[in-house]
Formats: structure tokens, C-alpha cells, sequence
């Protein structure tokens, strides 16, 4: 099997991790562990394993030997703080509120916030198909938000919805800013100080939460639960995101992203943990329809580029 199929399908279980980590990590909130005490275990996790693997390949000489230049931690911080602790806290409190299906729906709308994100920061033109489809895709978020029940009929689904779109600006706006790094450094070099500053930054949020959980009766099934969500959901994923990187181009790695709704309703629906409704089907024809219209303009673009 050639290294692009292998990659292919490391693409393709991030994905499918990700899809089911939607209701996999909702059947552990709150009931079990509130959302702030869930996340700092997992970014202590987490946090714990990068480090032992970066040792591990520095002792092993696996990799080029790098040191972190001091004017790049603020930029190491900054990312710390948006792709790590407030994309994370956001994101598990959303989740808690709302479900399954409408957090990954709402999750699609990365690569718009991307692009919005670039035309500020960095300046890159925004074209009238990119900006029709920004619309679209706000429109059908801002749907979701306003109309969108939750199965048990939560009453903060909709401040669930707006936390998981922050989450998701959060992470547009990390994505934007860590490329200096990913361009400068081996990705070990500076993620295992990324998710360091991120521990730190959750502590004050979470260790009340996570001093409170009665770990002698969690139930087994809950526990495999939590190691899941620490070790594949984040760990793991982001090693195979690696593999992918090297093999594929960015473009065609995002468009994995998309398939993140598609199991999790599809995994969602089969435990009865959620369910189709007008509103979510409406919302995410809105957005996948947005996604499509900036997303195809750039690959328009890639192929007219003489090779």
C-alpha cells in the first residue's frame, strides 16, 4: 500500500474519531464530570503523553533537534490560549448543552471562519463567490443557534450552539496563527509547549470540577469513556493528522473535516443520543452549501497554477 492511500486513510480516522467524540464525550458530561473538569484531564493527558513522546524521540534522535527561540512563546502562548484552553473549554461546555448533531454541524464552519479570519490578518482578497458563501454559511449557523432543539429538549441548547461556534472561531483564528510555527519548527518542537501553556491556563477553570468527581463510582464503560477522549480524541488524532500532512496537501486534508458531521449523526442516531430534525438539515445545507462555494474557488485556483 502506497504512503498517500495510508495517509489517506489516517485522514479518514481522524475523522471518524472525531465524529463519534461528539457523543462519546456528551455521555460523560455532566453527569459523570462537569465539562471544565473534563477538559483538564484531558489536556493534562494529553499534555502528559506529548512530552513523554518528545523525550522518547530525542532520546531515540528521531527528528531534527530543535530549540524554541524565545521571541516565538508569546506566539507559542497565544496559541496555548486559542487552540487549546479556550477552544477546548467552549467546546466541551457547548457540547454539554446542546447535541451531538448540531455541534459537528457547527464544526463545518471552520474553513469559512478561516478565510475570514486570513482576509483580516493577513490580508488575502476575498472574492464575491467567497463572500456569498460566507453568508450562507453564517446564515445557516445562526439558524441553528436560534432554532435548533436539543432531543431532551435542553433549554441552554441555543448558549450550547454559540459556545461551540466560538470553539470553532477559537480554532479558525489558532489555525491562522500557528502556521508561522508549523513553518519554522518540526511539529514536536513546539505543540508539547502548546499544550503545556494550555494545562496551565485550565487549572483555574477546571481542578474544582475535577477535585469534585467520585472516581470510586464512575461506572467501568465510563472510564474507557474518558481515556478514549484523552488519548485517541486528541493524542492520537493529531498523530495521524501528522502523517496526513506529510503525504497530502493541506486543501485535501480539510475536506475531511466534512465527513465529521456524517458520522456523528450516523453514531449519534444508532445510540438514540440524537435526531434529525428540519432545523439541522436546513442549517447544514446552508453551511455545507457555503463551505463548498469558498472551498471549490480554491481549487479552481490550485489547478489553473502551472505545475
Amino acid at each position: 500500500m502506497s504512503k498517500r492511500n495510508i495517509a489517506l486513510i489516517g485522514a479518514t480516522i481522524v475523522s471518524l474519531i472525531y465524529g463519534v467524540t461528539f457523543t462519546i464525550a456528551k455521555d460523560v458530561m455532566p453527569n459523570y464530570i462537569n465539562a471544565y473538569g473534563f477538559i483538564l484531564l484531558r489536556v493534562a493527558g494529553s499534555t502528559l503523553l506529548f512530552w513523554i513522546v518528545g523525550l522518547i524521540m530525542k532520546m531515540l534522535k528521531i527528528g531534527p533537534s530543535e530549540k524554541i527561540a524565545l521571541h516565538d512563546f508569546p506566539r507559542i502562548i497565544a496559541c496555548a490560549f486559542f487552540g487549546v484552553a479556550l477552544n477546548m473549554l467552549t467546546f466541551f461546555k457547548g457540547l454539554s448543552m446542546t447535541t451531538p448533531i448540531s455541534a459537528a454541524v457547527i464544526m463545518v464552519c471552520t474553513p469559512l471562519i478561516v478565510l475570514i479570519l486570513s482576509a483580516i490578518i493577513i490580508k488575502e482578497k476575498m472574492r464575491k463567490r467567497k463572500i456569498l458563501g460566507i453568508l450562507l454559511g453564517l446564515f445557516g449557523t445562526s439558524f441553528l443557534i436560534l432554532y435548533g432543539k436539543s432531543v431532551e429538549n435542553n433549554s441552554n441548547v441555543s448558549l450550547g450552539n454559540l459556545l461551540v461556534l466560538i470553539n470553532a472561531i477559537s480554532y479558525g483564528y489558532y489555525l491562522v496563527i500557528v502556521k508561522k510555527l508549523m513553518d519554522k519548527y518540526n511539529a514536536f518542537t513546539f505543540v508539547k509547549w502548546i499544550y503545556l501553556f494550555g494545562f496551565i491556563m485550565v487549572i483555574p477553570f477546571g481542578f474544582s470540577q475535577f477535585q469534585s468527581v467520585n472516581w470510586a463510582v464512575l461506572p467501568t464503560v465510563i472510564v474507557w469513556k474518558i481515556a478514549f477522549v484523552v488519548v485517541f480524541s486528541t493524542f492520537f488524532t493529531y498523530l495521524l493528522n501528522l502523517l496526513s500532512m506529510r503525504e497530502l496537501k493541506p486543501t485535501l486534508v480539510a475536506v475531511f473535516i466534512y465527513l465529521q458531521p456524517l458520522f456523528a449523526t450516523v453514531f449519534a442516531i444508532s445510540l438514540g443520543k440524537d435526531e434529525l430534525t428540519w432545523v439541522k438539515i436546513s442549517s447544514a445545507i446552508f453551511i455545507f452549501t457555503g463551505v463548498y462555494l469558498v472551498t471549490d474557488k480554491k481549487s479552481e485556483q490550485q489547478r489553473d497554477e502551472p505545475k
